[in-house]
């Protein structure tokens, strides 16, 4: 497997779920990283891309020549030998943005190489030539050609010249020709926008993603009275990143409109940000205790995600799995996973936010399957080259 971390956040943990699972039943596995410490119990899988100082260039390219995925050559010319040497059966891609890879160098190998590949896409970078989702600015330049890229500021960032339009162009070409590749996405959503790209050339199977319910379950919890509110009904909140996109302008606004005996708990926030908010919500900086995270989500009376932006959230997953309903913006592949036990509103109504936290106790389970197993089940019958 390729992706940007390993162990860590939503894709790198997905990778080492299915790693995990592959070695019971018998397979060998490595995942292929660019950045950050990898947890010491998945060490085992981890090969490295580049160092650090490879990032921090291709970051800098990338932020002064709009150049994210042109970096890092040497450092990808040197793990595509080790690709050679190890030769795997399989070649899994999961996010390979993020200033750590050579696409180029990449897929020159991709093409002729004549592995199986599946290239799991948790997001919509691969088909524009600048960001990697479209929604918060209704752009839909990505169906016929970028140019004028309107999110210049945002990841990944750039200073210099809006090379969007010649991005587009180089990575039509670079990603499309690659025979025996299948694409996977964790949502309806996401595949449905494949439809109208230049990438709609390729097979494309949706798996959901799951998570560890043996882990993400109901427990006991004695949140409520850490944070000395056990007579409150908590609204929870939880993002790895905290800004306009995940929601946290929604959040001081419900803080403002509901009743008093609500609570809402944010997790994942920066101290900057704990300092400005109001005083009648719980700030929690980023966790990275799993064993806190279930005691959050288990305590909880309801789960608001408010992004403007996202595929298919595992935060939502987490909060099913421990028996919390899940109420989210109609963005992206969200509601997806919110109609298992919960429901979506329109984007930036949060009037209708509050109304249904405020008749959260109504919701029943429907058809909840939100175990990785079931995901990893169905990638197995895609490595095996089954019908999903």
């Amino acid at each position: 497997m390729i992706n940007v971390v390993c162990g860590i956040r939503s894709t790198g943990r997905i990778c080492t779920d299915l790693a995990t699972e592959l070695e019971k039943q018998g397979h060998e596995v490595k995942i292929a990283y660019g950045r950050e410490q990898v947890p010491q119990q998945f060490r085992k899988y981890a090969v490295r891309i580049g160092s650090d100082f490879d990032v921090k260039l291709h970051g800098l390219k990338a932020r002064v020549l709009d150049a994210a995925g042109f970096g890092s050559k040497r450092a990808t010319e040197k793990f595509i030998k080790w690709v050679r040497e190890y030769d795997p059966d399989v070649i899994h891609l999961h996010n390979i943005h993020g200033y750590y890879i050579n696409i180029e160098v990449l897929f020159e190998y991709l093409k002729s190489c004549g592995k199986k590949i599946i290239w799991t896409l948790h997001d919509c970078w691969c088909f524009t030539g600048h960001c990697v989702y479209f929604d918060y600015v209704d752009c839909d330049k990505w169906k016929t050609g970028c140019f004028d890229c309107p999110q210049k500021k945002e990841y990944p960032a750039r200073i210099g010249p809006d090379m969007s339009r010649t991005n587009y162009m180089k990575k039509k070409r670079i990603f499309t020709g690659v025979s025996n590749m299948t694409l996977v996405t964790p949502s309806q959503w996401l595949t449905d926008l494949l439809q109208d790209s230049y990438m709609n050339e390729y097979d494309v199977k949706v798996i959901h993603n799951g998570v560890d319910t043996e882990v993400f379950r109901p427990v006991d919890s004695r949140i409520k009275e850490r944070y000395s509110c056990a007579d409150k009904k908590i609204v929870l909140g939880v993002a790895a990143i905290w800004d306009k996109r995940k929601g946290l302008p929604s959040f001081i606004e419900l803080s403002k409109k509901l009743d008093d005996i609500y609570r809402i708990i944010l997790v994942g926030l920066t101290k900057e940000q704990i300092k400005s908010l109001p005083s009648n919500m719980i700030a929690i900086e980023h966790t990275n205790s799993v064993k806190e995270l279930v005691e959050l989500y288990s305590a909880a009376d309801i789960f608001v995600n408010p992004t403007l932006e996202d595929n298919y959230p595992t935060t939502n997953l987490e909060a099913i799995a421990c028996g919390i309903p899940v109420v989210t913006y109609d963005t992206g592949g969200s509601p997806e996973s919110a109609k298992m036990y919960g429901t979506h509103v329109p984007k930036r109504d949060v009037q209708a936010l509050m109304r249904v936290i405020e008749n959260s106790g109504t919701f029943k389970p429907i058809n909840v399957d939100v175990n990785y197993q079931t995901s990893v089940q169905k990638y197995m019958r895609l490595y095996e080259g089954k019908i999903l």
